[in-house]
């Protein structure tokens, strides 16, 4: 689907069970094309990638470049597939394309480390588990591949029709980038900005200290921005990217009350934080007990990373006793 003129978004379907679309793009150019993203390593997502570019009108083997926005399987997975293909250069934030190794290779490791984070924060050793563990199946989706560049902020990557600037938008994940066309007032929002989702921002392994604040600061660094159309990575594109912004920060203040009249009843570890407030699964309100194992962990670990942010802003103290990190609000 044409959405501007030289751009052309493809939808890229998600492995069985997953309700959400990739949309990748691809950009016109006098020196090759430019695909942002590459979603999913599967028969299913290279296929609807190649029909996607013929049905545009173009071809495959035109790709020159492939700009990751973030390391996460829906955006990075078949990248090396399409560099198979295509002969195309890979480019990605040099914080991402760090951690291709440790979070897809390294399992043991990896698995150690978030078993290390939840049990810190309260995870019942009976759920542990099942929840260190939700994520791995994703893992068959991606090959990986060192990539041949490695971004920056205030970099650009160009085929002759378009100049995009890399814009380094921390949060969702640490070596996140936006891709900025400031002469035709577009961005490439990634993961960053969603039309009609939050994000999801939590702290884990590879996140660093604050990534809830690293998240705010980016969103105050793109809402800035003179920008016509936001094409996102998810769901439709849009326009109003400040008022976005603004929506989505008013969200994780709505977040921030709930954490705080759950602790009003004393010290709590987040996971007893976050089985106490209340969430959202596939658009639906739903309890912290009925949600999926995947749900529940991220749910945990969104929560640390609100009561990280809140612990910077002097709303909360974190403390430790007998190996449990817990919170007690300072309001």
């Amino acid at each position: 689907m044409r959405v501007l003129d030289g751009v052309h978004q493809i939808k890229i379907p998600s492995p069985s069970g997953i309700a959400w679309d990739t949309n990748v793009y691809v950009l016109e150019g006098d020196d090759g094309h430019i695909l942002v993203d590459s979603g999913w390593d599967s028969h299913e997502a290279l296929w609807a990638l190649q029909e996607g570019i013929k049905g545009a009108g173009l071809k495959l083997r035109d790709i020159r470049k492939l700009v990751i926005t973030h390391i996460h399987p829906d955006h990075y997975g078949l990248s090396t597939k399409v560099k198979q293909i295509c002969g195309s250069e890979v480019a990605i934030h040099s914080i991402d394309a760090n951690l291709i190794f440790p979070r897809y290779e390294d399992f043991a490791g990896l698995l150690k480390k978030i078993e290390d984070v939840l049990r810190r924060n309260g995870a019942p050793e009976d759920d542990l588990p099942q929840l260190k563990e939700a994520s791995l199946w994703m893992n068959k989706y991606v090959t990986t591949e060192v990539p041949e560049v490695k971004l920056e902020d205030g970099d650009t990557v160009s085929n002759g029709s378009f100049e995009l600037e890399v814009l380094w938008t921390p949060g969702h994940s640490p070596g996140h980038i936006c891709l900025f066309e400031r002469s035709r007032k577009f961005i490439l929002t990634g993961d960053h900005v969603l039309f009609d989702t939050t994000p999801h921002v939590s702290f884990n392994p590879h996140s660093g200290d604050n990534p809830l604040g690293d998240y705010v600061s980016s969103l105050q660094k793109v809402a800035r921005l003179k920008v016509h159309f936001a094409l996102p990575g998810h769901g439709p594109v849009f326009n109003a990217l400040g008022l976005r912004v603004d929506q989505i920060l008013q969200h994780h203040e709505e977040r921030k009350r709930a954490i705080m009249k759950s602790l009003s009843s004393g010290l709590k570890t987040a996971y007893a934080v976050a089985a106490d407030i209340p969430w959202n699964a596939a658009g639906r309100n739903a309890a912290f007990q009925d949600l999926a194992v995947w749900d529940r962990r991220m749910a945990v670990t969104e929560t640390i990373a609100h009561l990280k942010l809140m612990t910077q802003e002097d709303r909360v103290a974190n403390v430790d006793m007998d190996g449990a990190s817990l919170y007690i609000a300072k309001d």
